[in-house]
């Protein structure tokens, strides 16, 4: 099989998507069973090692020799000549216009459904070359069998025509004795065991505002014994959120660490008390199988792909309802008969995620297409 992947989602820092897209790249560069060859495209050109555009981002330019050299209607022949009995992968929603067929990842439809929580250039872009992707698409991923079923419904595809492959984890994060985090824990003023997490882009849905009103409410002593922790980008509209942000940093019970590099978020999850991710829309959630591959206990919303991913292992609450939401912060934090089972069954079901399972199904199912 000749094989295909885009890797434009390959922008650092490393998105969601971005993650997915490194991971897949990563496994099909060492799984040469039944592949005569792999090769890698971004933005109508050929990239050598996916490794590059995100160890310096300036080889990114270097690339474009077809660009450069070869009209525009000369180009796109080009391609598809060399594109021709391969199997092309997408898994970063949009098909490339030279790719005549291929196999395309669907995370979610927030953009459609939740248009108000994305950026205008976004929503634009859907609207412009979504349809075209789907007219081209041999068969669609998701991440989740939430969102499969969801995406046949709104799109009227066939269930046989979308499969679900369930994302994975990186082995990094783990759980880890407090002897391991204590330097790292110290320079950002924190102990081990002693705040709750939110790893989330403060924007709308991701219902990190209601989280903090509702933290804002929990006992007094609580608050100060295990204060919230925020960390994730800033986002978009999320300007009133910020506000409620600061006020709690003066108040002494919430920090708020801006964007966290890849590198330092296990040890920031493995520190903490309890993990709290009440979105309400997810195409898996990935914060959450992290947390519990981190061995800490987690409470996120009982809706969309959330407690497909939990397995069990989480208290599930209905994301708006604030009175529910408090009751299970307290509940996670305090509860020790239920954090000790919790904590055990997100290992479980933490163990039977892993890239290298992800990345074997999605190499399986291309090969249906060859």
């Amino acid at each position: 099989m000749k094989l295909i992947l885009s890797v434009d989602a390959l922008v650092p820092p490393l998105t969601g998507i971005g993650r997915y897209t490194w991971e897949l790249a990563r496994h099909y560069q060492t799984k040469t069973q039944n592949i005569e060859s792999v090769r890698f495209f971004r933005v109508n050109d050929w990239v050598d090692n996916p490794a590059d555009l995100l160890r310096i981002p300036a080889l990114r330019k270097k690339h474009g020799y077809l660009r450069r050299r070869m009209p525009k209607n000369w180009r796109a022949w080009a391609l598809k000549k060399q594109m021709r009995g391969a199997v092309f992968h997408a898994p970063n929603y949009f098909l490339p216009d030279c790719v005549e067929s291929g196999i395309v990842t669907v995370h979610d439809l927030s953009v459609f459904k939740y248009p108000e929580t994305h950026p205008i250039q976004r929503r634009r872009h859907f609207e412009v070359g979504f349809a075209s992707t789907l007219a081209r698409a041999a068969h669609i991923i998701t991440d989740s069998e939430a969102i499969r079923l969801e995406v046949a419904d709104f799109f009227g595809w066939s269930l046989d025509k979308i499969t679900a492959i369930p994302l994975g984890v990186n082995e990094e994060f783990r759980p880890r004795v407090e002897s391991e985090l204590a330097e790292s824990l110290r320079d950002r003023g924190l102990s081990f065991g002693n705040y709750s997490l939110c790893v989330s882009t403060l924007e709308p849905r991701k219902r990190v505002d209601q989280l903090v009103r509702t933290y804002g409410r929990l006992p007094v002593t609580l608050r100060q014994r295990f204060p919230l922790v925020l960390a994730g980008s800033s986002g978009w509209l999320s300007e009133d959120l910020q506000v409620e942000v600061k006020r709690g940093e003066q108040e002494g019970w919430l920090r708020y660490l801006g964007f966290v590099p890849e590198a330092q978020l296990p040890y920031l999850y493995a520190g903490a008390r309890a993990f709290f991710f009440p979105s309400a829309y997810e195409g898996f959630g990935l914060p959450v199988l992290e947390a519990l591959a981190s061995g800490v206990p987690t409470l996120t919303s009982n809706c969309s792909s959330l407690p497909e991913v939990a397995g069990g292992a989480a208290w599930l609450v209905q994301p708006d309802d604030s009175d529910a939401l408090m009751d299970g912060i307290e509940h996670v934090l305090l509860d020790e008969s239920w954090r000790a089972a919790a904590i055990d069954r997100g290992l479980r079901v933490a163990g039977q995620r892993n890239w290298g399972a992800c990345a074997s199904r999605t190499l399986e199912l291309c090969r249906r297409f060859f």
